[in-house]
């Protein structure tokens, strides 16, 4: 089912919970789109209302980015950090407007994001804490850049991470990934971590088990 106007295009399922639904939003990887981790949403609680939303910057010729990656002969591979932190913004933007159109409960608010969907979800977390209770964050790493100066003076006390990635991930090396545990704790967050055989994907094994941790928190 197609979105109702809000900051980003996104695709939702229903919830089987006519109101007050716990909500998960589901922020898809550099050059996909809304599509792409919506094809998780049948197998995942009925209970859930779940919202895919397409990232702003359209690429050319197909796919979105929630930032640019740029290749450049002199700099190598580097981010946009401009385009980063407004995504980051807007996706804080785009959950207010989710609980104030839909039926959902604002105090349980989940991310799943996948690659640079789940870069963003660790800075909308870590910024923001007080709009989200639960991150998946697959393939990905926290990218301290577009991470606010201040991060001890806010409260993370109720956040909880599940966080995986593969062994042998070709697109965001497995090292980067080891270190968002270290850090998660630094700042005394709840966090699960885990490492399948697998490259730049989800392997049937991981997606059981954030399925599995997700059911027993919503």
């Amino acid at each position: 089912m197609m979105s109702k106007n809000l900051s980003l295009i996104h695709i939702i399922r229903e919830s089987s919970i006519k109101e007050n639904a716990p909500v998960l939003i589901m922020l898809h990887g550099y050059g996909s789109d809304e599509k792409d981790l919506f094809s998780f949403a049948n197998e995942l609680p009925k209970e859930l209302f779940i919202i895919s939303a397409r990232a702003p910057f359209t690429m050319m010729p197909f796919g979105n980015a929630w930032y640019a990656i740029n290749f450049d002969a002199d700099k190598g591979k580097w981010n946009d950090n401009n385009q980063a932190t407004k995504s980051r913004d807007l996706i804080a933007v785009f959950i207010d407007e989710v609980i104030t159109t839909y039926p959902v409960d604002k105090h349980n608010v989940t991310l799943l994001g996948f690659s640079q969907g789940t870069i963003l979800s660790y800075a909308v977390a870590i910024t923001y804490p007080e709009k989200v209770k639960n991150i998946i964050a697959l393939s990905g790493y926290v990218h301290h850049d577009i991470l606010p100066e201040n991060l001890e003076d806010k409260d993370y006390s109720h956040l909880d991470f599940y966080c995986s990635h593969g062994s042998v991930d070709q697109v965001i090396p497995v090292e980067w990934a080891r270190k968002n545990s270290p850090f998660l704790k630094s700042l005394n967050i709840k966090h699960q971590y885990s490492e399948f055989p697998v490259g730049h994907g989800v392997a049937p094994q991981n997606f059981f088990e954030f399925k599995d941790w997700l059911t027993k928190r919503i």
